[in-house]
């Protein structure tokens, strides 16, 4: 893929993913290839590919007969998934606590380099996203508990647009990483009690940030 057609293709899925967030494109509405193409100067090619993205990023959804439209941002979805992740994630990470090896700890070390590293780089929310999700369940692993990680996994999954649009719109990368840093150092140390009101408050903080962000979106 050459430079040129890569940043196009990027700069559609910045142009749309600002209107969808500020609310100039409203929820439900279709987003048209052909008319697209047309307001933003560029082919289909990019366009599609750019909808593509943003339908991984939860913010565009392909319907049967329909085509793309942009997605509903729902407050009340956001408390519930957030409060839900806290409660597992807290049990998961008590759990595991325990049980982590110093291998585990150094992949969950690795993790935090790249994570570090995926700032500032093309599709950053995308890698940092996946990146995130690797080292909270590297966190988890040790606790054996397959069918809570799978819930865990699944909340994540639906809650990602939500962590995507706190990375890119709310400030949430500096004080996830700060954040990340000292929760590794207390799983480090073994202090079980730290490390699950930190994580609360990992969890929540980013809730309540969300929640003001999509606030401000629909006032403003």
């Amino acid at each position: 893929m050459s430079i040129v057609y890569k940043t196009r293709t990027q700069l559609v899925v910045e142009t749309l993913r600002e209107k969808i967030l500020n609310g100039e494109i409203k929820a439900g509405q279709p987003l048209r290839q052909a008319a697209l193409a047309e307001e933003l100067n560029v082919s289909r090619i990019p366009v599609r590919e750019a909808l593509l993205q943003l339908e991984a990023e939860g913010l565009v959804a392909f319907e049967p007969h329909k085509g793309a439209t942009a997605t509903e941002l729902n407050i009340e979805q956001v408390d519930e998934l957030f409060e839900l992740r806290a409660m597992l994630e807290c049990d998961l990470l008590a759990a595991s606590i325990p049980n982590l090896s110093d291998e585990t700890l150094e992949h969950a070390t690795q993790l935090l380099g790249k994570l570090d590293k995926a700032l500032g780089k093309e599709n950053a929310a995308n890698t940092w996203s996946e990146l995130n999700s690797d080292y909270h369940n590297c966190l988890y692993s040790g606790a054996n508990r397959p069918q809570t990680q799978e819930l865990v996994n699944m909340l994540n999954k639906n809650a990602d647009r939500y962590i995507r649009m706190h990375l890119l719109w709310a400030g949430g990368i500096s004080k996830a990483e700060s954040e990340h840093n000292e929760l590794l150092a207390l799983c480090k140390s073994g202090d079980i009690e730290k490390a699950m009101v930190l994580m609360k408050q990992h969890i929540l903080g980013s809730r309540d940030e969300i929640k003001e962000f999509l606030l401000q979106r629909e006032n403003g």
